[in-house]
């Protein structure tokens, strides 16, 4: 008995560490790749390829079960789709222009909007006196990073701003209607990002960028289009794209809830660690500490909103239609945590 015990305790830290690794990763390797591979649009359409394949052959060996594509799911989950898809292109556009700092300052201010559409749009509960207060931490924390951020400049802080209104729409709108569509865990990845692939053609000739790409292909070598860093930096996103879907969805099931916040949180800090240093594209002494200040401010508002007596989680289809609309961290941090997607899967 207690060697079964041992085996799933270890098991289960694998995937706990293996989460904690990709999510604190994904953020600097995808600013690694977008400064090595300037092409956005290319760059996450890839990302999707990558996780879409990967789902699919990993479904037909049996390692994972997705639902079946059919047309009607796909026009009903086709909205949601796109607000992703725009969510990953502003996240992947603020990475080109800014550092990670900024990205993670503006991904932490998230909770604050959401929680204002939440009670303005989906009639939720206002918000109790300690989640306010984490929101003022949070806002405090991001005045203070922006008012001394030395880096600052106009196109950057668009995109920034761009990006943290598509990531809370996709958040709000998604939590509200994708979890009705009765698809399980892997069946939202791999809508998400096979739908996202067929709109990427689009989003490549209204920004013009297939003009880019078709030029660096015609320049004998001399665009980054095929130079073997970039082709390394690109491999890596989607690599981790795909892991952190995995490992993100496998670790949810492994431990609790609240473990599972946790965790993600303190990737963050772990992400700022890397950052830090690996890159000089970083911020000042003080607005390193702001930073922190906004991630604590995060802390605090998982705190007043998850419930320190979180049940075991159940892996029911119930519970798989609420990990559908709870995290998309993987395109960024799904984390992250789609993060990027598979986040630049940490949206």
């Amino acid at each position: 008995m207690s060697a079964i015990r041992s085996k799933q305790y270890y098991a289960t830290s694998s995937l706990v560490v293996g989460y904690a690794l990709c999510s604190s990763l994904l953020a600097v390797i995808n600013k690694f790749a977008i400064t090595n591979f300037n092409y956005p649009g290319l760059l996450t359409a890839l990302q999707y390829l990558t996780s879409t394949l990967g789902v699919w052959i990993l479904g037909k060996f049996g390692f994972l079960h997705h639902d079946p594509f059919t047309i009607e799911n796909a026009k009903k989950f086709l909205p949601a789709a796109f607000v992703f898809y725009l969510a990953i292109f502003t996240n992947t556009n603020l990475l080109r222009h800014a550092n990670v700092d900024t990205f993670i300052v503006f991904r932490s201010c998230t909770p604050l909007l959401v929680a204002v559409a939440d009670t303005a749009f989906r009639k939720q509960p206002c918000p109790s006196k300690l989640t306010y207060l984490a929101l003022v931490v949070i806002l405090g924390g991001a005045f203070g990073y922006v008012a001394t951020d030395s880096g600052f400049n106009l196109t950057a802080y668009s995109w920034a701003l761009a990006y943290l209104v598509t990531i809370t729409t996709e958040m709000v709108y998604i939590k509200h209607m994708v979890t009705n569509l009765g698809l399980n865990t892997w069946g939202f990845v791999f809508y998400n990002n096979l739908l996202s692939l067929m709109m990427a053609p689009l989003f490549w000739i209204i920004t013009g960028e297939y003009v880019d790409v078709f030029i660096a292909m015609g320049s004998n070598g001399k665009g980054n289009l095929f130079h073997p860093v970039a082709f390394v930096a690109v491999a890596l996103s989607c690599v981790f794209g795909l892991l952190i879907s995995f490992f993100g969805f496998a670790a949810r099931k492994a431990i609790s809830a609240t473990a599972f916040t946790v965790t993600g949180v303190v990737n963050k800090f772990l992400t700022v660690a890397i950052n830090v240093l690996i890159w000089d594209k970083h911020a000042s002494p003080f607005g390193l500490g702001c930073l922190l200040m906004t991630i604590a401010g995060g802390v605090l508002y998982q705190q007043s909103v998850t419930g320190v007596t979180s049940a075991p989680p159940q892996r029911d289809s119930a519970v798989s239609k609420q990990d559908n609309g709870n995290d998309h961290d993987n395109y960024g941090d799904s984390d992250e945590e789609k993060g990027m997607s598979g986040k630049i899967s940490g949206v």
